[in-house]
Protein backbone atom coordinates (compact mmCIF):
# COMPACT_ATOMS: atom_id res chain seq x y z
CA UNK A 1 0.00 0.00 0.00
CA UNK A 2 1.27 3.47 -0.89
CA UNK A 3 1.88 5.58 2.19
CA UNK A 4 2.06 9.36 2.63
CA UNK A 5 4.81 11.72 3.73
CA UNK A 6 3.37 14.88 5.27
CA UNK A 7 4.60 18.41 5.73
CA UNK A 8 5.89 18.53 9.30
CA UNK A 9 3.58 21.47 10.01
CA UNK A 10 0.58 19.22 9.25
CA UNK A 11 1.44 16.53 11.79
CA UNK A 12 -0.95 16.11 14.68
CA UNK A 13 0.36 16.00 18.25
CA UNK A 14 -0.07 12.22 18.22
CA UNK A 15 1.81 11.88 14.91
CA UNK A 16 4.68 13.93 16.33
CA UNK A 17 4.88 11.66 19.38
CA UNK A 18 4.86 8.52 17.26
CA UNK A 19 7.55 9.81 14.90
CA UNK A 20 9.82 10.85 17.78
CA UNK A 21 9.14 7.60 19.63
CA UNK A 22 10.04 5.49 16.58
CA UNK A 23 13.28 7.45 16.04
CA UNK A 24 14.31 6.95 19.66
CA UNK A 25 13.57 3.24 19.46
CA UNK A 26 15.59 2.83 16.24
CA UNK A 27 18.43 4.61 18.04
CA UNK A 28 18.05 2.38 21.11
CA UNK A 29 18.24 -0.73 18.94
CA UNK A 30 21.55 0.45 17.45
CA UNK A 31 20.15 0.69 13.93
CA UNK A 32 20.29 4.47 13.71
CA UNK A 33 24.05 4.65 14.09
CA UNK A 34 24.45 2.41 11.05
CA UNK A 35 22.82 5.14 8.93
CA UNK A 36 25.39 7.61 10.27
CA UNK A 37 28.21 5.20 9.39
CA UNK A 38 26.87 4.70 5.86
CA UNK A 39 26.68 8.44 5.22
CA UNK A 40 30.20 9.03 6.52
CA UNK A 41 31.60 6.16 4.45
CA UNK A 42 30.04 7.39 1.19
CA UNK A 43 30.69 11.09 1.62
CA UNK A 44 33.50 11.50 -0.95
CA UNK A 45 34.63 14.84 -2.39
CA UNK A 46 35.68 15.82 -5.91
CA UNK A 47 39.35 15.82 -4.97
CA UNK A 48 39.22 12.21 -3.81
CA UNK A 49 40.06 9.77 -6.59
CA UNK A 50 37.42 7.21 -5.72
CA UNK A 51 33.76 6.53 -6.40
CA UNK A 52 31.46 9.37 -5.31
CA UNK A 53 27.89 8.40 -4.52
CA UNK A 54 26.35 10.54 -1.75
CA UNK A 55 27.57 14.01 -2.75
CA UNK A 56 29.17 16.00 -5.56
CA UNK A 57 27.82 13.51 -8.08
CA UNK A 58 24.70 12.74 -10.13
CA UNK A 59 23.70 10.03 -7.64
CA UNK A 60 23.15 12.61 -4.87
CA UNK A 61 19.38 12.40 -5.30
CA UNK A 62 18.78 8.63 -5.74
CA UNK A 63 21.39 7.82 -3.08
CA UNK A 64 19.61 9.89 -0.46
CA UNK A 65 16.23 8.62 -1.65
CA UNK A 66 17.37 5.08 -0.88
CA UNK A 67 18.84 6.11 2.49
CA UNK A 68 15.51 7.72 3.39
CA UNK A 69 13.66 4.56 2.42
CA UNK A 70 15.95 2.46 4.61
CA UNK A 71 15.37 4.73 7.62
CA UNK A 72 11.65 4.77 6.95
CA UNK A 73 11.56 0.96 6.85
CA UNK A 74 13.33 0.85 10.21
CA UNK A 75 10.84 3.32 11.69
CA UNK A 76 7.88 1.39 10.31
CA UNK A 77 9.17 -1.84 11.84
CA UNK A 78 8.69 -0.04 15.16
CA UNK A 79 5.41 1.68 14.27
CA UNK A 80 3.73 1.00 10.93
CA UNK A 81 1.91 4.35 11.05
CA UNK A 82 5.12 6.39 10.92
CA UNK A 83 6.57 8.02 7.81
CA UNK A 84 9.29 10.65 7.43
CA UNK A 85 7.75 14.14 7.30
CA UNK A 86 9.31 16.92 5.28
CA UNK A 87 10.44 20.37 6.38
CA UNK A 88 9.67 23.02 3.78
CA UNK A 89 12.47 25.45 4.64
CA UNK A 90 11.18 27.95 2.07
CA UNK A 91 8.18 28.54 4.36
CA UNK A 92 9.07 27.51 7.94
CA UNK A 93 12.14 29.69 8.22
CA UNK A 94 12.55 30.83 11.84
CA UNK A 95 14.59 29.18 14.64
CA UNK A 96 11.46 29.16 16.79
CA UNK A 97 9.12 27.65 14.18
CA UNK A 98 8.57 24.03 13.26
CA UNK A 99 10.38 21.66 13.41
CA UNK A 100 12.29 23.28 16.33
CA UNK A 101 9.68 22.64 19.03
CA UNK A 102 10.18 20.82 22.32
CA UNK A 103 7.80 18.03 21.29
CA UNK A 104 9.54 17.41 17.98
CA UNK A 105 13.24 18.09 17.30
CA UNK A 106 14.05 20.49 20.12
CA UNK A 107 15.61 23.89 19.64
CA UNK A 108 18.91 25.62 19.09
CA UNK A 109 22.20 24.84 20.79
CA UNK A 110 23.29 26.90 23.78
CA UNK A 111 25.72 29.74 23.17
CA UNK A 112 28.73 28.27 24.97
CA UNK A 113 29.16 24.97 23.10
CA UNK A 114 26.14 24.73 20.75
CA UNK A 115 24.81 21.75 22.71
CA UNK A 116 21.07 21.17 22.19
CA UNK A 117 19.45 21.33 25.64
CA UNK A 118 15.74 20.98 24.78
CA UNK A 119 13.53 18.35 23.21
CA UNK A 120 13.78 14.56 23.03
CA UNK A 121 17.19 14.53 21.31
CA UNK A 122 19.02 16.55 23.94
CA UNK A 123 21.98 14.62 25.38
CA UNK A 124 20.78 15.19 28.94
CA UNK A 125 17.63 13.12 28.30
CA UNK A 126 19.88 10.06 28.05
CA UNK A 127 18.35 8.82 24.80
CA UNK A 128 20.52 10.46 22.11
CA UNK A 129 24.22 9.92 22.67
CA UNK A 130 26.36 10.55 19.58
CA UNK A 131 28.61 7.52 19.11
CA UNK A 132 29.38 7.65 15.37
CA UNK A 133 30.97 10.98 14.59
CA UNK A 134 33.87 12.81 12.98
CA UNK A 135 34.71 14.33 16.39
CA UNK A 136 34.49 13.01 19.94
CA UNK A 137 31.55 15.25 20.95
CA UNK A 138 28.83 12.96 22.40
CA UNK A 139 25.96 15.47 22.23
CA UNK A 140 23.88 16.98 19.42
CA UNK A 141 24.89 20.51 18.37
CA UNK A 142 23.13 23.26 16.41
CA UNK A 143 23.70 26.92 15.55
CA UNK A 144 20.45 27.86 13.83
CA UNK A 145 20.92 30.81 11.50
CA UNK A 146 24.44 31.50 12.77
CA UNK A 147 23.53 34.63 14.80
CA UNK A 148 27.16 35.80 14.92
CA UNK A 149 27.36 35.78 11.10
CA UNK A 150 23.74 35.39 9.98
CA UNK A 151 22.73 33.46 6.88
CA UNK A 152 19.25 32.94 5.50
CA UNK A 153 17.50 29.77 4.40
CA UNK A 154 16.87 29.31 0.67
CA UNK A 155 13.74 30.93 -0.74
CA UNK A 156 11.09 29.74 -3.12
CA UNK A 157 12.86 31.67 -5.87
CA UNK A 158 16.10 29.79 -5.12
CA UNK A 159 14.28 26.49 -5.51
CA UNK A 160 12.55 27.66 -8.68
CA UNK A 161 15.89 28.51 -10.29
CA UNK A 162 16.83 24.85 -9.91
CA UNK A 163 13.45 23.37 -10.87
CA UNK A 164 13.42 25.35 -14.13
CA UNK A 165 16.47 23.54 -15.51
CA UNK A 166 15.24 20.59 -17.63
CA UNK A 167 18.63 18.84 -17.70
CA UNK A 168 19.23 16.45 -14.80
CA UNK A 169 23.04 16.83 -14.70
CA UNK A 170 25.98 17.50 -17.00
CA UNK A 171 29.67 16.83 -17.42
CA UNK A 172 31.97 16.81 -15.46
CA UNK A 173 29.29 15.49 -13.08
CA UNK A 174 30.77 17.12 -9.95
CA UNK A 175 30.50 20.20 -7.72
CA UNK A 176 31.75 22.53 -10.47
CA UNK A 177 28.78 21.89 -12.78
CA UNK A 178 26.80 25.03 -13.64
CA UNK A 179 24.16 23.41 -15.87
CA UNK A 180 21.72 20.80 -14.58
CA UNK A 181 19.13 20.41 -11.87
CA UNK A 182 21.15 18.14 -9.58
CA UNK A 183 23.89 20.57 -8.64
CA UNK A 184 21.58 23.58 -8.59
CA UNK A 185 19.58 21.75 -5.93
CA UNK A 186 22.53 20.16 -4.14
CA UNK A 187 24.00 23.62 -3.99
CA UNK A 188 27.70 23.76 -4.81
CA UNK A 189 28.23 27.31 -6.06
CA UNK A 190 31.17 29.49 -6.99
CA UNK A 191 32.99 31.77 -4.58
CA UNK A 192 33.79 31.15 -0.94
CA UNK A 193 31.78 30.99 2.26
CA UNK A 194 28.03 31.53 2.48
CA UNK A 195 27.66 32.86 -1.08
CA UNK A 196 28.68 29.44 -2.39
CA UNK A 197 26.05 27.55 -0.36
CA UNK A 198 22.82 27.14 -2.25
CA UNK A 199 19.57 25.25 -1.61
CA UNK A 200 20.39 21.87 0.03
CA UNK A 201 23.88 22.92 1.14
CA UNK A 202 22.70 26.24 2.56
CA UNK A 203 20.18 24.45 4.78
CA UNK A 204 22.92 22.26 6.26
CA UNK A 205 24.97 25.37 7.04
CA UNK A 206 21.96 27.28 8.40
CA UNK A 207 21.30 24.50 10.93
CA UNK A 208 24.99 24.34 11.77
CA UNK A 209 26.53 22.08 14.39
CA UNK A 210 26.33 18.40 13.50
CA UNK A 211 24.66 19.20 10.18
CA UNK A 212 27.82 20.64 8.61
CA UNK A 213 29.83 17.42 8.85
CA UNK A 214 29.78 14.04 7.14
CA UNK A 215 28.04 12.84 10.31
CA UNK A 216 25.06 15.15 9.66
CA UNK A 217 22.70 12.18 10.01
CA UNK A 218 23.22 12.50 13.80
CA UNK A 219 20.73 15.38 13.73
CA UNK A 220 17.22 14.02 13.07
CA UNK A 221 16.46 17.15 11.05
CA UNK A 222 18.65 15.55 8.35
CA UNK A 223 15.72 13.30 7.44
CA UNK A 224 13.13 16.08 7.32
CA UNK A 225 15.47 18.16 5.19
CA UNK A 226 16.17 15.33 2.76
CA UNK A 227 12.52 14.37 2.61
CA UNK A 228 11.88 17.87 1.25
CA UNK A 229 14.84 17.56 -1.14
CA UNK A 230 13.32 14.29 -2.35
CA UNK A 231 9.96 16.03 -2.82
CA UNK A 232 11.70 18.67 -4.91
CA UNK A 233 13.17 15.94 -7.11
CA UNK A 234 9.65 14.55 -7.53
CA UNK A 235 8.42 18.00 -8.57
CA UNK A 236 11.25 18.31 -11.10
CA UNK A 237 10.33 14.91 -12.58
CA UNK A 238 6.69 15.99 -12.90
CA UNK A 239 7.65 19.26 -14.55
CA UNK A 240 10.08 17.69 -17.02
CA UNK A 241 8.62 14.33 -18.12
CA UNK A 242 10.95 12.40 -20.35
CA UNK A 243 14.04 13.90 -18.74
CA UNK A 244 15.81 11.26 -16.66
CA UNK A 245 18.91 10.69 -14.61
CA UNK A 246 22.22 11.42 -16.32
CA UNK A 247 24.70 10.12 -17.29
CA UNK A 248 22.91 7.35 -19.11
CA UNK A 249 26.18 5.50 -19.69
CA UNK A 250 29.47 5.38 -17.75
CA UNK A 251 32.17 7.90 -18.77
CA UNK A 252 34.44 6.53 -21.46
CA UNK A 253 38.12 5.67 -21.38
CA UNK A 254 40.28 8.70 -20.71
CA UNK A 255 37.47 10.64 -19.02
CA UNK A 256 38.66 11.84 -15.57
CA UNK A 257 35.27 10.89 -14.15
CA UNK A 258 35.52 7.26 -15.27
CA UNK A 259 35.03 4.99 -12.26
CA UNK A 260 34.15 7.94 -10.05
CA UNK A 261 30.42 8.31 -10.68
CA UNK A 262 27.42 6.01 -11.08
CA UNK A 263 25.60 5.88 -14.44
CA UNK A 264 21.84 5.37 -14.67
CA UNK A 265 21.89 1.57 -14.88
CA UNK A 266 24.90 0.90 -12.66
CA UNK A 267 24.74 -0.39 -9.09
CA UNK A 268 24.56 2.36 -6.47
CA UNK A 269 26.70 1.36 -3.45
CA UNK A 270 26.17 0.27 -0.77
CA UNK A 271 22.91 -1.15 -2.17
CA UNK A 272 22.12 -3.54 -5.00
CA UNK A 273 19.97 -0.99 -6.83
CA UNK A 274 20.45 1.40 -9.73
CA UNK A 275 19.50 5.09 -10.03
CA UNK A 276 17.02 4.10 -12.73
CA UNK A 277 15.23 1.81 -10.29
CA UNK A 278 14.87 4.67 -7.82
CA UNK A 279 13.39 7.20 -10.24
CA UNK A 280 9.77 6.07 -9.88
CA UNK A 281 8.56 5.64 -6.27
CA UNK A 282 4.85 6.14 -6.92
CA UNK A 283 4.20 2.55 -5.83
CA UNK A 284 5.86 3.16 -2.45
CA UNK A 285 4.96 6.63 -1.16
CA UNK A 286 3.52 9.97 -2.12
CA UNK A 287 3.73 13.50 -0.73
CA UNK A 288 0.83 15.40 0.76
Amino acid sequence: MVYTRKNVNKLTAAERRRFVGALLEVKRRGEYDEFVRIHIAHNSADREHRLRTAHMAPSFLPWHRRLLLELERALRRVDASVTVPYWDWTRDRAPNSLPWTDDLLGGNGRRSDRQVMTGPFAYRTGHWKITENVTDVPYLTRDLGHPRAPIQLPTGDDVESALADPVYDSWPWNSAVTRGYRNKLEGWGSGRGSVSWQNHNRVHHWVGGAMVSAASVNDPVFWLHHSFVDLLWTRWQQRHPGHTYLPAEPPGAGDPQRGRIVARHERLPPWDVTPAELEDVRGIYRYE
